[in-house]
């Protein structure tokens, strides 16, 4: 299918008869020497004088030559082009960051497998995590962990792979021994300032109470709700545990709350499965569909004709003025 991209330029075609008809012929002034007794002179050489200008006259080909080119020129200014079948492209509507605790008390290998072996809390969580970015595909994700500081160690990227790398590198006390959850959130909504995606989720996963945060976890998660984030947080660790290495339920409750989120207490690596599998059932991935037509621009065409059909008439012209002079001589 061809389509014209600015129709409008079409409107010029008609403007050079305009012009002919409007305005006047060009009459162009040149130096003169004026004799008193002309007439007698032409009388005597037997001449008669002509008009004082001459309005140059044009051949039918130079007509011909001139109306085409300016036509094309014009089609030219309306840029043809080729456009094809309609192509629909899906776009992930939601941003996602993981925010991971990475303090001291995660190297504690109180995790159970399927089998009952334990396991690091660090290692049980990336590889449930592992299989929960697999199944993003067509999410932008980021990568948050935090200690006694909160880093981000990936932005919002399509590139999952990378989120994976990188979380498969990460290694207890990277950031600090100590937890600091509100800077966490504070990160995260940073993190999201970039995104003008109106689906954002921030997933928090921690086994410690905030230690160490210049904002409480609470005050943040207010913050986030304002910005339209939801966050759904994830206990790890023993509640039962002193200081630093009791996970606060009660913290992670009331951020998930804030946010109209929800908290999840995993005890070993199935129910932490078992927890992502949940929250992807709660906040469900919306999707976009952009549809377009690619457009092929086809303007070289017209304007290349118009350069042959131009040299052609100059051609022309150079031919018949030297056949002229050939039979004047």
């Amino acid at each position: 299918m061809i389509g014209l991209a600015f129709p409008w330029a079409l409107l010029a075609l008609p403007l050079p008869l305009l012009v002919f008809w409007v305005l006047p012929p060009h009459r162009q002034q040149v130096p003169a020497l004026r004799f008193p007794f002309f007439r007698r002179i032409a009388a005597t050489a037997g001449s008669t004088p002509g008009p004082g200008s001459v309005v140059l006259s044009r051949t039918r080909l130079q007509l011909i030559v001139a109306a085409l080119a300016w036509c094309l020129l014009c089609l030219a200014m309306a840029r043809p082009e080729r456009i094809g079948a309609a192509v629909e492209v899906s776009r992930s509507a939601r941003d996602v960051v993981l925010a991971i605790d990475i303090s001291g008390s995660m190297d504690t290998r109180d995790f159970r497998t399927p089998d009952g072996a334990p396991k690091q809390r660090l290692a049980a969580v990336r590889d449930v995590v592992d299989g929960f970015v697999a199944g993003r595909d067509g999410d932008r994700m980021a990568l948050i962990v935090f200690g006694t500081r909160a880093y981000v160690q990936s932005p919002l990227t399509e590139d999952l792979d990378t989120i994976l790398t990188l979380l498969g590198q990460t290694e207890v006390g990277m950031a600090g021994p100590h937890t600091a959850l509100g800077d966490a959130i504070g990160l995260a909504i940073r993190t999201f300032e970039v995104s003008d995606i109106d689906q954002r989720l921030l997933i928090l996963l921690s086994d410690g109470a905030d230690t160490g945060s210049r904002m409480s976890p609470v005050n943040a998660a207010e913050i986030a709700a304002g910005k339209g984030i939801e966050i759904y947080t994830v206990g790890v660790g023993d509640p039962e545990g002193s200081g630093e290495n009791r996970v606060d339920i009660d913290t992670l409750k009331a951020v998930a709350g804030r946010t109209n989120g929800e908290y999840f207490f995993a005890a070993d690596e199935a129910g932490l499965a078992d927890v992502y599998d949940r929250i992807d059932a709660l906040a469900p991935r919306e999707t976009q569909t952009l549809s377009f037509r690619p457009k092929t621009s086809l303007a070289h065409v017209p304007l290349g004709a118009a350069a042959l059909v131009g040299l052609f008439g100059l051609a022309g012209v150079a031919l018949s003025a030297r056949r002229r002079r050939r039979v004047a001589a």
